[in-house]
């Protein structure tokens, strides 16, 4: 089924340097800008680039053609992970609970994440990625080190412990994405904490999604874009 509604719904979240703009029922969907204009506009410019991933799976989507279509539903300040570089804000929808059928399509959405990031990987396999204008950016083996290491970081935002490590990077991004839908199965079904050992606050399933998926296709784009 494919959907191009009037508008999507946006969130945006503004630091002092930096803005992310997201789709909120679009996990993954959420980019930045040094403004709330910028993000926007990097939002709607990856728009089908997101549909072609979310395709992969079945999930059908027709992104907007201008911003006029982003329908801004909340706005939220940032904080200094946000300057940082990543999205960081909760949304009034994150604490809402998960139902089975949401947290299928939720389920899939993340899958399909992971399944382009792997595909980044592949296609850059045996390829220099070309650097930043002052040499920066990491390799590729370092880029999946990131990746696995922030995916077992987020594990841990919800008081999950990951299986033991694999023998091969590869081989712990795939276990990193099992443990990723079975800590977000089991948080939906109130199987896991909703706090740390000290009281603090643990992620909730929505929240955990948002970043997770954004995680993976920030850097699958960025591979991709550093292979042009």
């Amino acid at each position: 089924m494919r959907d191009r509604a009037d508008s999507v719904k946006v969130f945006v979240e503004t630091g002092r340097r930096r803005a992310f703009a997201g789709a909120s029922d679009w996990p993954g969907w959420c980019r930045s800008g040094r403004n709330e204009p910028e993000a926007l506009q990097a939002l709607l410019a990856c728009g089908s680039r997101y549909a072609g991933v979310v395709q992969a799976l079945g999930l059908d989507l027709l992104p907007p053609v201008d911003t006029g279509q982003l329908l801004v539903l909340e706005r939220l300040a940032g904080s200094t992970t946000t300057d940082f570089g990543a999205p960081d804000a909760v949304l009034a929808s994150d604490e809402m609970p998960l139902g089975p059928e949401e947290l299928r399509r939720l389920v899939w959405v993340l899958t399909s994440c992971f399944r382009a990031f792997e595909a980044a990987l592949q296609a850059a396999e045996g390829r220099e990625l070309r650097k930043g204008p002052r040499g920066g950016g990491r390799a590729l083996p370092a880029l999946l080190e990131h990746v696995i290491e922030g995916n077992r970081a987020y594990l841990q935002k919800l008081a999950w412990k990951p299986q033991p490590a694999g023998s091969s990077p590869l081989q712990r991004m795939r276990m990193s994405e099992a443990d990723s839908m079975d800590a977000l199965t089991a948080t939906a079904e109130s199987r896991q904490p909703a706090t740390g050992p000290r009281g603090g606050k643990l992620w909730t399933p929505r929240f955990f999604v948002r970043r997770a998926a954004w995680h993976l296709l920030d850097h699958a784009w960025e591979i991709e874009d550093r292979l042009e």
